[in-house]
């Protein structure tokens, strides 16, 4: 039995709810695999953490959409047993994200302490590595830094040249220009601050587009249950 009336109006605003979970899910998936590849770039090896974050993107995105197809085809062929499904789990991947929101806020700053850990073990194995040295340049360049906390945590690096800092330190990246240097020729900070810094400052827009994703979840259990009501009144009639 066909819903009527006003079902009509929340059945067809659930279809436009599940487009929009379906584009939020390419959306995760995408984000997740762009993650993946700036990570693989900048990520120190053994940052076990921080290379399971684009997994779990992927996973939420991808289980967004199967669910979204669940409630297409729930919508469609007003099946109660498949809108039920639809609503439980969207309901479970609303909690999942809330949680995992307070997780990230709650762990931010054990985070970057892991992080720092991290950087510093890696540092050592700077002079041995080519592959190490290669992914630590990289994020010195790109973060405009040097060393975990500052330039002078290379001090106990067991460099070619002591007292050296890698070229990749340098304000104009020369051959040799972190040999002899001067704190003008360089940078400064450390890379665990800079990039703290960039996560804070991107993580405003991340939060809000979770905010606004969850939502538009909370919207589609709403309607829907509101659509289950109205196919189980419907076979209690017929």
């Amino acid at each position: 039995m066909a819903v009527e009336g006003g079902m009509k109006c929340v059945k067809f605003m659930l279809y436009v709810l599940l487009l929009a979970f379906c584009a939020c899910a390419v959306g995760l998936i995408a984000v997740g695999v762009a993650t993946q590849v700036v990570l693989s770039q900048t990520i120190i090896p053994g940052a076990t953490t921080g290379s399971l974050v684009p997994v779990v993107i992927i996973a939420v995105g991808a289980f967004l959409f199967l669910v979204a197809f669940v409630g297409c085809c729930g919508a469609c062929k007003e099946n109660y047993c498949l809108m039920i499904t639809f609503a439980v789990f969207l309901s479970l991947i609303t909690l999942v994200e809330v949680a995992a929101a307070i997780a990230g806020y709650v762990f931010r700053d054990r985070v970057m302490s892991e992080f720092s850990k991290d950087f510093k073990q890696q540092m050592q194995n700077y002079p041995k590595d080519n592959h190490t040295a290669l992914i630590l340049d990289r994020m010195q360049e790109k973060f405009h830094c040097c060393g975990a906390t500052n330039y002078t945590d290379w001090e106990i690096i067991p460099l070619p040249v002591k007292g050296q800092v890698p070229d990749s330190c340098c304000v104009n990246v020369t051959q040799g220009c972190g040999t002899k240097f001067t704190e003008k020729d360089i940078y400064t900070k450390g890379c665990v601050e800079k990039i703290g810094g960039w996560l804070r400052k991107n993580v405003l827009v991340v939060a809000a587009a979770a905010l606004g994703i969850a939502f538009v979840e909370v919207l589609g259990i709403v309607f829907a249950c509101c659509l289950v009501k109205s196919i189980r009144s419907g076979y209690e009639v017929m």
